[in-house]
């Protein structure tokens, strides 16, 4: 039998391991482990880190995370975190409050920046506790992406069409932070990357905008980023950029619930693996039987011949996802995942 690092590695080149792998986020529920409110859980490095391996012995999923929340990056910019009780918490208003202040914006550095120093002694932590057995998943926000918190998204958007100089300056910057951000975790013990790009999705922009501005970027910043990389458009559709992402260097591709993962396999044609597409918002009120249904339509889907990553399809599962669906979507995939998929051939 394979490891969970075993069975990624195998996953990401395209090739059948063992068993599907699966990556089971979540995130915050850790919390509810511990008996803590959100905000508690994500104040300690040791918080995180016992309740990740408490969720991976339950669910027996194939990896361990050291994220904690997207409104992180924009902290560690000087910003604020507004926490809720039953949600992730989220950037509070824009650090940036014109174009012309871009010119005076100075990124952090990641090893003064007191929330950054944190994550990166969560995955020391991690990767101490996991060893060579589990992959301990990293990730950064886009340098693309990341200007819909420092800006808000109305004025992002207005920057890009109306403002190039300002948004080169700030592209820059935040490839810069990106990039120093990513290796840094990497030499704590991260054994990926996850690059979330969620504008850079055709349901945000046209391709057309995507191929002048994110998808350049994405091929500087992942070239040098000193490890594997895999692009998730968090809950974004990636079919009509499939040859696109193609050339980023990214090994895998997360896939939207609203696309065909079947579909999406196809084009990839063992240049990416393909990561998804369970939803996560309709998890909520699944039974234990529909959880046990989604699984393994997903791995018929894009299961044979490798290359699949079965997660949900934005990253993150919801608080209000009960532990009995969750429970179910481990017992499905120990079930219908094993390699051979000989089942998938007469299933209708």
């Amino acid at each position: 039998m394979m490891t969970s690092l075993q069975r990624i590695a195998a996953a990401l080149a395209c090739r059948e391991p063992d068993r599907v792998p699966f990556f089971l986020l979540p995130i915050l529920h850790g919390a509810r482990e511990l008996g803590l409110t959100i905000r508690e859980y994500f104040s300690r490095p040791r918080h995180v880190v016992e309740g990740q391996l408490r969720l991976r012995r339950k669910y027996g999923h194939d990896c361990l995370t050291a994220f904690t929340y997207a409104a992180l990056e924009v902290e560690a910019w000087g910003g604020e975190v507004i926490f809720r009780d039953d949600g992730p918490p989220n950037a509070g208003a824009p650090i940036i409050r014109s174009a012309d202040a871009i010119g005076q914006l100075v990124p952090p550095e990641v090893g003064r920046t007191d929330c950054l120093l944190q994550g990166l002694e969560t995955l020391r932590m991690l990767k101490e506790a996991a060893g060579d057995e589990v992959p301990v998943i990293g990730s950064v926000i886009a340098p693309f992406s990341l200007p819909v918190m420092q800006l808000g998204f109305e004025a992002y958007l207005d920057l890009i069409y109306d403002r190039p100089d300002a948004f080169a300056r700030l592209m820059a910057l935040n490839e810069e932070f990106c990039v120093a951000w990513a290796n840094a975790q990497l030499a704590a013990g991260a054994s990926s990357i996850t690059y979330v790009d969620p504008v850079g999705s055709p349901t945000i922009v046209p391709r057309e905008l995507y191929l002048r501005t994110g998808l350049p970027i994405a091929q500087r910043t992942l070239a040098r980023i000193r490890g594997t990389t895999a692009i998730s458009f968090a809950s974004g559709r990636c079919l009509g950029i499939i040859d696109d992402v193609a050339t980023t260097g990214a090994a895998a591709v997360s896939v939207s619930t609203d696309e065909e993962l079947g579909a999406v396999k196809r084009a990839c044609r063992g240049r990416l693996a393909v990561v998804g597409n369970l939803n996560g918002i309709a998890m909520r009120s699944w039974s234990e039987a529909d959880a046990g249904r989604a699984v393994k339509r997903a791995i018929a889907s894009a299961g044979p011949g490798g290359g699949f990553i079965l997660s949900d399809n934005h990253g993150e599962i919801p608080w209000q996802v009960p532990e009995s669906v969750l429970l179910s979507i481990s017992h499905a995939v120990h079930t219908w995942g094993n390699y051979p998929l000989t089942w998938t051939q007469t299933d209708e």
